[in-house]
């Protein structure tokens, strides 16, 4: 079972007071109104790309592999809003972990809600497919005032940022399992609660099979995904949230169940499925999603790297 970090007398050691003092002006940042704090997350993002030159690169080499017709002006404008979309990712941490819940409602709408009630009224588990958007935090704070549920995460390497994003992300939901806590999110699953699970990032070559995403023909993807579907059999329903233009707000869509149509002959079948959805999700806002990581670094044996 996963140990959730705690509050002790140790975060508040000198060697976090740079932390601190962050966490402190991140507060007091995000209670300015939400129009004031699109324009300046925007803005941070596009100035981020002078001192981010590596990560500007990574996204563009993504997008690149991803979607190699695009022509190279359009992919350029992806590249500078994916970094606004980076400014406001920083903007909405702070949203998500300080705003109370009435001042979230207010810039959000919801669609899809009946997905999950049919979950729970059909007895089932709910396998909640979030992908790693720039929007995650803000995402999973407003789905959890509706629906809350258990969220997986890596834990950070910084035991205050550790503790403090826990505290921000229970808020809204029940509990947090580490992402190799396999068994704690089949239990939970079987005991019919909601997991947030996002199965899109590269959890190298042990944890993975490869399979297409996009026009990448062997993406390294988890194999976590067929385990949790055959042992857990829950609902699978994936959901989306995405930020409007002209700082209007946000919208949430919760997607229909895609359970049936998920093989489970085998991990390869599963995954294939799986990166289908996640392609799916990804095109209904490709501005807001997290281009920045090498989601492709991990390599069948004796392929070359792709960055």
């Amino acid at each position: 079972m996963t140990q959730l970090p705690q509050f002790n007398r140790t975060l508040l050691h000198p060697r976090y007071w740079f932390t601190w003092l962050g966490i402190i002006l991140l507060y007091l940042l995000v209670l300015l109104p939400y129009p004031v704090l699109y324009y300046i997350g925007c803005g941070l993002g596009r100035a981020s790309m002078r001192f981010l030159k590596s990560r500007v690169s990574i996204a563009r080499r993504n997008l690149e592999l991803c979607f190699p017709q695009m022509p190279n002006a359009e992919r350029e404008a992806l590249v500078t809003c994916n970094f606004e979309s980076l400014g406001m990712g920083l903007i909405e941490t702070g949203m998500a972990w300080f705003w109370p819940d009435w001042r979230i409602k207010k810039w959000f709408s919801v669609n899809g809600l009946e997905h999950i009630e049919k979950a729970k009224t059909d007895g089932k588990g709910v396998l909640l497919i979030g992908l790693h958007f720039l929007t995650l935090e803000l995402g999973a704070r407003i789905f959890g005032i509706y629906n809350p549920g258990i969220g997986v995460y890596r834990p950070n390497d910084n035991p205050l940022i550790d503790w403090l994003q826990t505290w921000g992300r229970m808020r809204s939901n029940k509990s947090m399992l580490d992402r190799k806590d396999l068994k704690g999110m089949i239990r939970a699953l079987k005991n019919g609660d909601i997991i947030w699970y996002a199965p899109d990032h590269d959890y190298g070559p042990k944890s993975s099979v490869f399979v297409p995403l996009f026009a990448v023909e062997q993406a390294a993807t988890t194999k976590g995904s067929y385990l949790l579907i055959r042992s857990g059999n829950p609902a699978v329903i994936p959901f989306v949230p995405r930020r409007l233009p002209s700082g209007k707000g946000y919208e949430m869509v919760i997607l229909p169940e895609q359970t049936s149509a998920i093989p489970l002959d085998d991990e390869i079948s599963t995954a294939v499925h799986m990166n289908q959805i996640i392609e799916h999700a990804v095109l209904m806002a490709p501005e807001q999603y997290m281009w920045l990581h090498r989601r492709f670094k991990t390599r069948p044996e004796g392929q070359p790297s792709l960055y």
